[in-house]
């Protein structure tokens, strides 16, 4: 099941695809939006199940652009620092013993398609494609052999930074600098994400290409790992790092800016567009 919040009729309303049919979830009957999806668990499946066997309505293609991230409102953001092998080298440093995060605040998620604002307060935006992870079921403690059953779903992110601000936070958490989508995928659909394709294109030209199998920390692991010391909520949403390619560690130094265009695909979870704007 892939899922987003879209246009219909100026309301944002709950849409699903299955294969490559989209329709509209009739929120008097099942969950209404993608919060009322993840937090119902499995009777909110079922629901939806249930308006399948009877017809969705219809999603007309010029309202699949999504209105809302397709994730629900975290309670915190982990990104996780340094997760590739490739990375390290190409940044020269020693690959990490155990994971590194920081926290993103929810008010950097922005919705597949929507311009993503860029203040003059900085100038050296970059991109960072990755894998991220929705959690389904509270993880407390969790081993690692059961991590993947708290797990919802899984979307495309592009974890910007702008790397001049100060301190470090602060160029991680300017308002619409994580981009999601296009849409959320469950966990049934997606299977093993060990070993799928990590694609970053900024203009047309593809300026990442990894694979989650080259991961220090898989995502089973940053899962267990994470939930030792924090509560992993419903809803949470966890960055699992990025792939050899971002802008800081090129010759060129050619910082995105308004105008551009970047791109981020992983596996077959879509394609996620996001095109940068003067804030």
């Amino acid at each position: 099941m892939r899922v987003r919040m879209v246009d219909v009729g100026g309301a944002p309303r709950l849409a699903v695809a299955i294969g490559d049919r989209h329709a509209v979830v009739d929120g008097r009957r099942g969950p209404a939006t993608v919060d009322a999806l993840v937090h119902g668990g499995a009777a909110a499946r079922a629901a939806i199940d249930r308006q399948l066997q009877d017809g969705l309505e219809p999603l007309d293609e010029a309202a699949a652009h999504g209105v809302a991230p397709c994730v629900p409102s975290p309670s915190k953001i982990l990104c996780v620092r340094l997760n590739y092998r490739s990375h390290a080298e190409q940044a020269g440093m020693e690959p990490p013993e155990r994971p590194g995060v920081l926290l993103k605040l929810p008010s950097t998620l922005l919705a597949a398609g929507r311009p993503m604002p860029c203040p003059a307060v900085a100038s050296e935006y970059d991109y960072e494609g990755e894998l991220a992870v929705v959690i389904g079921r509270r993880a407390v403690d969790v081993a690692e052999a059961d991590a993947l059953d708290h797990v919802w779903g899984y979307c495309n992110v592009n974890d910007v930074h702008a790397r001049d601000l100060h301190p470090f936070h602060f160029g991680k958490n300017l308002a619409g600098s994580l981009p999601v989508g296009p849409d959320l995928v469950s966990a049934d659909e997606v299977g093993d994400p060990s070993d799928l394709a990590v694609r970053t294109w900024l203009n047309g030209e593809l300026r990442q290409d990894g694979r989650t199998s080259d991961m220090l920390f898989g995502v089973a692991e940053l899962i267990s790992w994470a939930s030792r010391y924090v509560a992993l909520e419903v809803g949470d949403l966890i960055a699992t790092g990025t792939p050899a390619g971002p802008i800081v560690h090129r010759a060129d130094r050619a910082w995105m800016k308004p105008g551009d265009v970047v791109e981020v695909e992983v596996g077959a979870l879509g394609r996620l567009t996001t095109p940068l704007a003067a804030a």
